[in-house]
């Protein structure tokens, strides 16, 4: 019972880890699948056909540009909005602030159809056309409030004796935002703009609402699943997890590396 209770933590970690990651390695393990016919459901034989050929089968690559280009412009842009919107709530007393705080949930708390469905009928009733404009529009809004809310997060937790240190040195506003407040909030934005990107690449029903004809990947793959989803689905998809997981272990390593190189000091 002494080593079961000391174990079982780890044990369930363990488990729920795998739990996570079984998918993820089954999509990954059928990119490398030669399939028998449409569907790529069962194993039939190893083959690179789909990593050599990855825009082979047509709509595939142009739907995942597409849902590249536009995580990208609308990460920005909300990361932008998302970062200002932080700093006022947290720096600054106004009136409205409290409302404001609690309308900053309500695009987290809405459901997505909810915010997909009365975005469509804004767009109609204003005759706006649907497409490319309409999907970032509406990933914009999505995603600045996980922007605000992941930024707010690391000012709060800001020590502001640093800041304070900073214009006791007679640092000017400027310079102590520059050289102090940025470099400190800037992990923070980082989070929230990888964050952002993911949702809005990943994002199927607020883009199916507003796309018209534009095709996003998850709209491509929706589709697909109708006819047969094929290889090369899941290596664009793995290829998304293994730079998604480059990017976190890069980060850890930037970070060990500071942390030791402080230790050392």
């Amino acid at each position: 019972m002494r080593w079961i209770r000391k174990h079982v933590i780890g044990a369930i970690a363990i488990l729920v880890l795998v739990y996570l990651f079984l998918p993820i390695a089954v999509v990954i393990a059928f990119s490398f699948n030669n399939p028998v016919g449409k569907y790529n459901l069962s194993w039939n034989e190893f083959s690179f056909d789909a990593w050599t050929q990855i825009c082979g089968v047509p709509g595939v690559c142009s739907s995942f540009v597409t849902s590249l280009q536009i995580g990208l412009i609308s990460t920005t842009f909300a990361t932008i909005l998302g970062t200002l919107i932080a700093f006022a709530l947290v720096r600054y007393r106004f009136r409205g602030r409290s409302s404001t705080n609690l309308l900053i949930f309500m695009p987290m708390a809405t459901p997505e159809i909810v915010m997909g469905s009365s975005l469509l009928a804004l767009f109609l009733n204003l005759s706006f056309p649907l497409g490319s404009v309409t999907v970032m529009i509406a990933h914009i809004m999505f995603i600045i409030s996980f922007v605000v809310v992941a930024v707010k997060a690391r000012l709060q937790g800001m020590d502001p004796r640093l800041e304070e240190a900073a214009r006791d040195l007679y640092a000017s506003p400027a310079a102590t935002f520059r050289y102090v407040t940025f470099p400190l909030v800037l992990p923070g934005i980082i989070g929230a703009a990888l964050l952002g990107f993911s949702l809005s690449f990943d994002d199927f029903i607020i883009s199916f609402f507003n796309a018209g004809t534009l095709v996003t990947f998850p709209i491509y793959i929706w589709g697909a699943a109708q006819r047969g989803i094929p290889p090369q689905v899941n290596a664009l998809a793995s290829l998304v997890f293994v730079s998604a997981l480059l990017i976190v272990l890069g980060a850890q390593v930037v970070s060990w590396r500071k942390r030791r190189a402080l230790s050392i000091r």
